[in-house]
């Protein structure tokens, strides 16, 4: 009981803190409530965009056509060289034979078109397809030159893979990434300075008070609470418009773009249950920040 009534008290000193500093405070909730709410788009766009990574990752696949005239046991050869390449998924190597192409051409052609009746024709002897094996990366950075150790492989007739989309789209999308973490950073540590300020003129405000409580022997822990307490406070009160924006700001997005970002390439991850794992992500980040800020002006300017 007595612990319970330590907890509120010092939730009380805390919401009085607030409002006794009421314009750093607003300060300090406004300027959490910015970061939170870039920290939040941010994080919408990267998992959408990760998302449409890893489709695309998932999607890009390299085509190794081997000799036509390769016998069953070159074929095997080229496989076995394919396995000992690190960056290649061992577990999705698919291979197609010259018969199995043909099946599928077929599978897909008009019966009554000319190309139907062409590719009827052939036999094992006068088939022109290429043998071929269908194979998955780990790295997709890794890709190009992947693809480059493959075309020496004895054996191997050529290697096709969607090089424009490994050059330009994915660069860009890191690129994007890295800059959007480096500005939400710098607002998250412009967020724990005014915080800072907000718990310094608090315990200023208090010194007497802090010098009485050390006198009569109260614990560090018990002074340092409060302040904590307060950052807490204007971490999760910052948290409130950002928040309530992504959750109705997604929703809306999400029906008036089709269920798509920017262009039909992306399509959006579904708002439920995506918004509200994104909700508790910025509440508990407001809260750190918040706790972060109180905590260490503490240790700084109180000394104790």
């Amino acid at each position: 009981m007595k612990a319970i009534r330590i907890f509120f008290r010092n939730v009380g000193s805390a919401l009085k803190s607030i409002s006794r500093n009421l314009s750093l405070s607003m300060a300090s909730i406004i300027c959490t409530s910015i970061t939170l709410l870039i920290v939040g788009i941010a994080f919408v766009l990267s998992a959408n965009i990760n998302g449409f990574t890893k489709d695309l990752e998932s999607s890009l696949a390299i085509f190794v056509y081997v000799d036509k005239d390769a016998t069953e046991e070159e074929i095997e050869a080229v496989k076995s060289k394919l396995l000992e390449i690190k960056n290649i998924k061992s577990d999705q190597i698919i291979y197609k034979s010259k018969a199995q192409l043909k099946d599928e051409t077929l599978s897909n052609t008009d019966k009554n078109s000319a190309l139907y009746t062409i590719v009827n024709s052939w036999t094992e002897e006068n088939n022109p397809l290429k043998p071929e094996y269908l194979i998955s990366v780990k790295e997709i950075e890794e890709l190009a030159s992947t693809a480059e150790t493959i075309r020496k492989i004895n054996k191997v007739d050529s290697v096709q893979y969607s090089e424009d989309v490994v050059d330009n789209m994915i660069p860009v999308f890191n690129v994007v990434e890295k800059v959007t973490w480096i500005i939400i950073i710098g607002l998250i540590v412009v967020t724990i300075f005014l915080i800072c300020n907000t718990i310094r003129l608090t315990i200023f405000a208090r010194k007497s008070e802090i010098e009485i409580m050390r006198l009569v022997g109260i614990s560090n822990f018990v002074i340092k609470l409060p302040f904590v307490i307060e950052g807490l406070f204007l971490g999760l009160i910052g948290a409130i418009v950002p928040v309530t924006t992504i959750i109705l700001g997604y929703i809306i997005a999400y029906d008036k773009m089709d269920h798509h970002l920017f262009t039909n390439l992306i399509t959006m991850i579904e708002p439920m249950p995506f918004v509200i794992y994104v909700s508790l992500i910025l509440v508990a980040l407001g809260a750190v920040i918040g706790m972060i800020g109180s905590y260490g002006t503490v240790r700084k300017y109180l000394k104790i």
